[in-house]
C-alpha cells in the first residue's frame, strides 16, 4: 500500500486536502494530509520559536509513524520546504517526492524567496530584519490571495472556505533557512505544475535548454512532470485531477525531460540567409550598420528572459539577434542587440533599465537618427514594453512584439509597471507590430489575447502577424516559407513607420 502525506502551503492546513484526501482513500491508498503545528490545529499552537525546523519535525515524526512500505510525499507551495526538510531526514523512507507548484528550493534558501509578490516579499523581510513582536503574518484577504498565487478555478465556496480557516503563519517559517545534505537529491520526484499560475512543461524544457545548471538534474529518468490547466490551488479547483496525477506520479508515471541532443533550439541557424554587416560591440550594445552617408533610423531588439547568469553564448550572440540586426541592417536601418541582466523575475527593473540605456547610447550614436527609433521585443521581454507603451516619447515609431509575453503571469510577482496588456491603454496612436505564433504555450497566448482585447477597446493601432503553424522562437525552429513570409511582412512593417 502507498502512504501519501500531503502538505499545504503557507496559512493552511490538512483540511484544504479534504477532496483529494477523500478520493484518494476511495483508490485504496494511505492518506495523511498534514497541518503542521500552529497551522490552525489548536492541540499544536504556534509560538514565537516555531520556524522551520519545527515543521520538519513535525514531518519526521509522521514518517516515523507510517506502516506502508511507500511514502510519496507531496509538498505544495511554501509545503516543499518542509517536505523536503523530512525527506532528507528520512530518505530511505521516501519513494516519492512530488513538488505541487512549488519551487525547488536548494540547501541554505529560506521560503520567504519564493514568495511570488516582490512587494509582499520585501515587506516580509523588514519585519524580520526588524525582529518585531509580532512573529506571525495575518493570512490574506479574500482580494489579497492572488499574490500569494493564482486563485483561477476555485469555486466561490471553496474560495471563502480558504480565507475563512487560513491560519497566521509563523514568520520563522518563512525565514529560516532550508538545510539539506545529499541524501535527498537521489530521490524520485514529481513536478506538477499549474498552468494558470505561470508553469509548464514547454517552460522547463527551455530552461534546461538554455543550460542553466539548477534545471539540468530534471531531465533525470527519475524526474516526471505533469501539468494542470488551473490556478495555484488545485486541491480546491480541481480534486479529482490532481488525486489522479497522484496516484499516477505514485508508479512513476509522467512526462520525462529529454536531454538536449545537438543544438539548443535558441542556438541553431536563422531561418533566413541574411548579408554579413559590419558589427561594433560597445559594452552591452551590438551596432549592425548600413551602407550610409548620412544617419539612420534604428531598430533596438530586445531579447526575452529570463536568462540564466552564465549562460554562453549570451543573447546578442544568439542566431535569431544576430539574423535579425543583419537583416534591418542589410535594408538600410541601424540594427541594434543587447544583453540586458533579466536573469532573473526579480530583475525586471534592472533589465528596463538596461534597455533605456542602450536607447539612449544608440540615439546619441552620430550614424543614428535620434528621433526615429523602434523597440522590438521577443517573448518574455515583451514585459519591458509596458513603460514605453504607457509614455511613448516621441523618438519611439514603432513598437514590435514578436511571441510575446504581455501579462505576466500571477507566479513572477510583478508590479502593474509591467503590464503591456493595461499599458496599451495609453499609447494613443503608436505602431505597435504584433507576430504571433499558433503553437504558442497556452498561458502566454492567454495574455496576448488580453493585450488584444485592450488594444481593440482602446483602437490602439496594432497590425497582427500570425504564423499559424509556428512556435515559440520559430526563427531558429520553423525553417518554413510561412516563418520567412512572417519575418519579412514584419520587418518591412517596422521600418515602414520608421520611414514616415
Amino acid at each position: 500500500m502507498t502512504a501519501f502525506i500531503l502538505v499545504s502551503g503557507a496559512y493552511t492546513g490538512g483540511w484544504v486536502w479534504r477532496e483529494v484526501a477523500a478520493r484518494l482513500r476511495e483508490s485504496g491508498a494511505e492518506v495523511h494530509p498534514v497541518t503542521l503545528t500552529g497551522m490552525g490545529d489548536r492541540h499544536h499552537p504556534a509560538g514565537p520559536e516555531t520556524d522551520l525546523e519545527t515543521h520538519v519535525q513535525d514531518l519526521v515524526r509522521l514518517i516515523d509513524r507510517v506502516d506502508a512500505p511507500e511514502v510519496v510525499i507531496v509538498g505544495h507551495c511554501y509545503g516543499i520546504h518542509p517536505v523536503l526538510g523530512a525527506a532528507d531526514r528520512r530518505p530511505e523512507r521516501i519513494a516519492r517526492i512530488v513538488y505541487l507548484d512549488a519551487g525547488m528550493p536548494r540547501d541554505g534558501d529560506p521560503a520567504l524567496e519564493l514568495v511570488p509578490d516582490r512587494a509582499v516579499r520585501d515587506r516580509l523581510l523588514h519585519r524580520a530584519e526588524l525582529a518585531e513582536d509580532d512573529w506571525s503574518i495575518a493570512p490574506p484577504s479574500l482580494d489579497e490571495w492572488q499574490r500569494w498565487g493564482s486563485t483561477a478555478g476555485i469555486p466561490a465556496d471553496a474560495l471563502e472556505r480558504l480565507v475563512r480557516r487560513a491560519a497566521p503563519q509563523p514568520l520563522g517559517t518563512l525565514t529560516q533557512p532550508l538545510r539539506l545534505s545529499e541524501a535527498v537529491s537521489g530521490l524520485p520526484m514529481t513536478g506538477v505544475l499549474c498552468t494558470a499560475n505561470g508553469s509548464g512543461i514547454a517552460m522547463v524544457e527551455s530552461l534546461v535548454g538554455l543550460g542553466d545548471p539548477r534545471f539540468q538534474a530534471l531531465i533525470d529518468p527519475q524526474v516526471s512532470f505533469f501539468e494542470l490547466d488551473t490556478g495555484h490551488w488545485p486541491m480546491l479547483s480541481t480534486p479529482d485531477e490532481l488525486a489522479e496525477i497522484l496516484l499516477r506520479a505514485a508508479t512513476g508515471e509522467g512526462h520525462r525531460l529529454a536531454a538536449p541532443s545537438g543544438h539548443p533550439a535558441h542556438l541553431r541557424r536563422f531561418l533566413m540567409e541574411v548579408p554579413e554587416r559590419p558589427r561594433e560591440r560597445v559594452g552591452r550594445v551590438d551596432l549592425y550598420l548600413p551602407d550610409a552617408d548620412r544617419p539612420r533610423p534604428a531598430v533596438v531588439f530586445v531579447h526575452g528572459g529570463p536568462v540564466p547568469a552564465g549562460v554562453q553564448p549570451t543573447p546578442r550572440d544568439w542566431p535569431t539577434y544576430v539574423g535579425y540586426g543583419r537583416y534591418v541592417a542589410s535594408l538600410g536601418a541601424v540594427g541594434v542587440t543587447l544583453d540586458h541582466r533579466l536573469h532573473d523575475l526579480a530583475d525586471f527593473e534592472r533589465a528596463a533599465e538596461d534597455v533605456a540605456e542602450a536607447v539612449e547610447l544608440v540615439r546619441a550614436d552620430p550614424r543614428v537618427d535620434g528621433e526615429r527609433v523602434a523597440l522590438w521585443y521577443f517573448s518574455g521581454g515583451g514585459l519591458l514594453s509596458a513603460d514605453r507603451l504607457a509614455a511613448p516619447p516621441p523618438w519611439l515609431r514603432c513598437v514590435a512584439a514578436t511571441y510575446p509575453i504581455l501579462a505576466a503571469p500571477p507566479n513572477w510577482g510583478l508590479t502593474e509597471r509591467f503590464r503591456p496588456a493595461a499599458a496599451v491603454r495609453t499609447a494613443g496612436r503608436l505602431p505597435i507590430v504584433l507576430t504571433r505564433v499558433g503553437l504558442e504555450d497556452a498561458g502566454i497566448a492567454m495574455t496576448v489575447e488580453e493585450f488584444l482585447t485592450a488594444a481593440e477597446e482602446c483602437e490602439a493601432d496594432v497590425e497582427v502577424i500570425d504564423v499559424p503553424l509556428g512556435h515559440h522562437g520559430f526563427e531558429t525552429v520553423d525553417h518554413t516559407e510561412q516563418a520567412r513570409r512572417a519575418v519579412e511582412r514584419a520587418v518591412r512593417s517596422v521600418l515602414g513607420h520608421l520611414r514616415n
